[in-house]
Order: C-alpha cells, then sequence, then structure tokens
C-alpha cells in the first residue's frame, strides 16, 4: 500500500517576519526560511513546500517580473512549491480596513490585486500548484462592534469586490478567522460575514491555534462554545466544541493551518494579541493536532474532504532561537506527517 502523499506539507515563511521587529526580535530573511524548512528531514521525508508573505524584508508586494521569478528559482532549486499567498492588506503595509473610509478600501483592494498578479506569475513559472491569497478584515474588533451590521456589510461589500478582483487572476480568496480581526472574531459572526460575501472564489482559512480560541469566545463572549467552568483535561467537551466549531466552518473551508495552542492569547511586535502558537512538542498544548486536523479534513460522516491539496504549518511568534534550530522543524514536520497519515491520501504523480 502506497503511502500518503497528499496533502503536501508546507512551512510559512511568515514566522520570521510576523511579531518581528523594532519593538521585538530581528525579523528572519527569507533564504534562511527556506533553508530551515528544505533542510527539515523526518524518516526521508521532506516539506513539499513553502507559503509565502508578501512584503519586505521576503517578497516585496511591488516585485517586479524578475523578481518574482528569482523567489521562484529560489523555491525550485530546493524542490520546493509555493502554495498560498498573504496579502499584506494592513494600513502599515499599504494597505487600509475594509470597514474604513473609501480611500482605505481601496488601499485594501489594491493590495489584493498585486498579491493576486503575483500568484498568477508564480502559477505561470511552475511553482504554485496550488493555493488562495489569504486576507482579514484589517479592523479591530473593537471598532467592529461600534456598528455590527453596517461594519459587516461594509466588510462583505469591500470583500466582493476583492474576489471580482481576484477573479480576473484566476485566484481564491481566504479569509482567517482570528480573534484580533474585527468581523472575523468570532465563529458565528465569521461565518455570517462569508455569507453575506456570497462569492464562490471566497472561503474561510482555518488555523488550529487561532480557531481554538472561538470555542472561548474570548472577543466574541455570546459565542462561545464550551462551558464558563470548562477544564482543558475534559477532552469530552473539547472534541464535541471541536464538532460544533467545524461543522459551521468546515465548509466553508478552503485552506489549512496545523499548528498548537496552549488556550492563551498573545501578541508580539506589532501583532495585535490572537491565538498563541505554540511549538508542536510543546506539553501545554491543549490540541492533539493529528487527531484535531481531522475535524477540519474530514467531514461529520468521517470521510476525507480532500478539498485542500496542501496543508502548511503555522509558527506565528515563536522566538528566534527557538525557529533558528534545525530540530524545531523537524519536530513540526513530524507533526505535519503525523496528520498526512491519519488524514491524507494517494495520488499518483
Amino acid at each position: 500500500m502506497q503511502e500518503n502523499n497528499y496533502p503536501k506539507l508546507h512551512n510559512a515563511s511568515w514566522p520570521g517576519v510576523v511579531g518581528k521587529g523594532p519593538d521585538s526580535e530581528p525579523t528572519i530573511d527569507i533564504d534562511t526560511m527556506i533553508e530551515l524548512t528544505a533542510n527539515a528531514e523526518v524518516d526521508g521525508v521532506k516539506f513539499d513546500g513553502i507559503d509565502l508573505f508578501l512584503a519586505l524584508p521576503h517578497l516585496d508586494i511591488d516585485a517586479s517580473l524578475d523578481d518574482i521569478k528569482k523567489m521562484a528559482d529560489k523555491a525550485m532549486a530546493h524542490d520546493l512549491s509555493i502554495g498560498s499567498l498573504v496579502a499584506p492588506v494592513w494600513e502599515g503595509l499599504g494597505g487600509g480596513s475594509a470597514m474604513g473610509s473609501r480611500e482605505e478600501r481601496n488601499s485594501f483592494l489594491e493590495q489584493v490585486r498585486k498579491s493576486c498578479k503575483i500568484g498568477q506569475e508564480l502559477r505561470r513559472l511552475g511553482v504554485r500548484p496550488y493555493g488562495v491569497v489569504r486576507i482579514d478584515s484589517s479592523s479591530s474588533p473593537a471598532e467592529w462592534d461600534k456598528d455590527p451590521v453596517a461594519n459587516t456589510k461594509l466588510i462583505a461589500s469591500t470583500f466582493r469586490e476583492a474576489c471580482d478582483i481576484a477573479a480576473d487572476y484566476g485566484e481564491s480568496l481566504a479569509a482567517e478567522g482570528e480573534i484580533c480581526w474585527g468581523g472575523m472574531h468570532g465563529w458565528k459572526t465569521m461565518v455570517r460575514t462569508l455569507e453575506e460575501v456570497n462569492r464562490p472564489n471566497i472561503g474561510f482559512q482555518a488555523d488550529m491555534a487561532h480557531t481554538l480560541l472561538y470555542l472561548l469566545g474570548i472577543n466574541k463572549p455570546d459565542e462561545r462554545i464550551l462551558p464558563p467552568d470548562f477544564k482543558w483535561d475534559d477532552r469530552d467537551t473539547l472534541s464535541e466544541g471541536l464538532k460544533t466549531l467545524t461543522a459551521a466552518l468546515r465548509p466553508w473551508t478552503i485552506d489549512f493551518h496545523v499548528a498548537q495552542n496552549d488556550g492563551t492569547v498573545f501578541g508580539s511586535g506589532t501583532h495585535d494579541k490572537t491565538g498563541r502558537h505554540c511549538q508542536a512538542t510543546d506539553p501545554n498544548g491543549k490540541l492533539d493536532i493529528a487527531q484535531d486536523a481531522g475535524y477540519w479534513l474530514r467531514d461529520e460522516k468521517g470521510v476525507l474532504t480532500k478539498k485542500m491539496k496542501h496543508i502548511c504549518w503555522d509558527g506565528c511568534m515563536f522566538p528566534n532561537k527557538v525557529m533558528e534550530q534545525p530540530q524545531t522543524w523537524n519536530d513540526v514536520l513530524g507533526a505535519m506527517i503525523a496528520v498526512r497519515k491519519h488524514h491524507g491520501w494517494y495520488e499518483s504523480q
């Protein structure tokens, strides 16, 4: 019997950038992130690819065709594909709020357009056989809460425009549910936003570390799933909570991040507080990574959806001293292999 070769296993480049900066640790350059990814190996299995953050010091959102080709060549030289792309839709990186002024929304949409253009070019170069463009509302829950109905409609309107732009480039958009983004900070709220958008080329990007906090209702207490007196050693209740959550969001999920979380929130650098990503082997991790990934990758009857051709590890805000250790990425790869072993499939190449 053949070993599973799908979904393909990717590492993320953005942990070298997100949470880093002048008031934190130095960024880690893309060459180092690619090398750390390419060098990881567990029982002869290696990462298949890397997902990219479209901002300096990795790949400039205003990259020339030559710069994009150089990035493709770097990946291919290490036998890595490129998958999903993170669009820098935030004000500090040239974007703007999806529920802001017309000018702010235009800035948001321009970053989406540039990201989709890069995605199209990477596909043309043969290095990107799958993947989506990741977005969020670039707005805070506090601002959204000033007028939830109107702000949800405004976010949805911006996202519809973004979908139209993405369609012109043959791209799909994935809205990542994090408790730090307005209109996306609760699981029911996230579904309502996606329903309001109502476009075929938008879906949900599930990150196991972030979606775990949906269960706690941290920024949306009225959408809490787990009981107030919940204890983390109550595995049955946690499993039921994950079933409720994934039943609502799995149908929308088109991109998936494997991750671990210790049940707390964390932020560093310029990144607002959100789900704390833990190392794959962290003893304080609340998730059974391989088992709990199945709630997202299988339907309610336990049948594989096979919707994601690749899955990606997200380890945002690891300290640099952790990220620079090869063993960190071998541990991550081992966790990814376990997910594929339990919830993957085989396709002839």
